[in-house]
């Protein structure tokens, strides 16, 4: 059995990389200044190598985030404004990419085996309670939003953020081979400070959600597949209030941004699927002191 795994996936990362290298010439014929499709949807011209860095971007950030359950938006939002974009077109091509990516990548990471919501009853509840409170978290932000931002300081957020997401990182690789015991009441908290952050601030929801399940008694394959739903809904919800209000979406932008990260979650899942529990549960760690120390580093520049 481990031998015809080990043949299928071999096969799948040659079929990945055709398909992966046939988008990309797509992309870049339809980017051409006369007559591509592309060129049209954008209503302008576009740069082929912007159109391919784009794609490039999304397809790294997003295998990074499907297989850690972080990354994505907090990587791929700076280099998109480097890259001439402005916020208005990133916001909406980001929330509409990371909601087709996050389905996807439940669905791969169910069908590669590292979250089962059918028959295991402790990936289902988790996958219920994060997903209920970043959907919840997400309709009532904007009204938080509204009726704190006067009142509370996003330095002093940011703050309390950075310190729980450093301390949720460091605690990871103390007890590296130590396996909590299952906690909803732990998982509830996880999700509404994530929920809570993700409404007045919009960033720092995977390493919460992702780090907090692990502290919490889940193992880290199954804390990834299901920060992929949660971060799914409540994209989902922010991409529907975004239009509610009046807002559109780039398709110049979104188009290859959505391509190149759709394109990584079959190899992010599979690298899941093949890296040992405690090996994962390092590098979850690893990163979540990045990007909590991060955090943390911003508010002193």
């Amino acid at each position: 059995m481990d031998w015809m795994q080990l043949a299928w996936g071999r096969r799948r990362v040659r079929i990945w990389l055709f398909v992966v290298a046939a988008v990309a010439c797509l992309l870049a014929f339809s980017a051409r200044p006369e007559g591509g499709w592309l060129t049209q949807l954008h209503g302008g011209a576009l740069v082929p190598s912007v159109v391919l860095l784009v794609f490039g971007a999304a397809l790294l950030c997003e295998y990074v985030d499907s297989s850690l359950g972080m990354g994505y938006g907090t990587a791929l939002t700076p280099v998109l404004l480097m890259a001439g974009f402005e916020p208005v077109q990133v916001v909406p091509a980001v929330l509409l990419s990371e909601f087709l990516t996050g389905i996807a990548a439940t669905l791969w990471h169910h069908r590669d085996g590292n979250l089962n919501l059918l028959v295991d009853h402790e990936a289902r509840t988790t996958a219920l309670l994060i997903g209920g409170l970043s959907g919840m978290g997400a309709v009532v932000a904007v009204l938080l939003a509204m009726l704190l931002h006067t009142k509370l300081s996003s330095d002093w957020l940011s703050l309390i953020i950075g310190l729980i997401v450093l301390s949720m990182g460091i605690l990871i690789l103390v007890t590296l081979r130590r396996r909590f015991q299952y906690r909803r009441s732990h998982l509830l908290a996880v999700g509404a400070v994530a929920a809570f952050n993700k409404g007045l601030s919009g960033g720092g929801y995977g390493p919460l959600v992702t780090a907090g399940q692990v502290v919490s008694g889940v193992s880290s394959k199954q804390a990834v597949g299901v920060t992929s739903l949660g971060e799914a809904i409540t994209c989902f919800v922010g991409l529907v209030a975004y239009m509610l209000l009046g807002g559109g979406i780039h398709w110049g932008l979104a188009v290859p941004l959505t391509a190149g990260a759709l394109l990584s979650v079959p190899v992010a899942t599979l690298t899941v699927r093949r890296m040992g529990e405690t090996h994962l549960r390092a590098i979850v760690g690893v990163v979540t002191c990045v990007l909590g120390a991060i955090v943390l580093v911003k508010l002193l520049f």
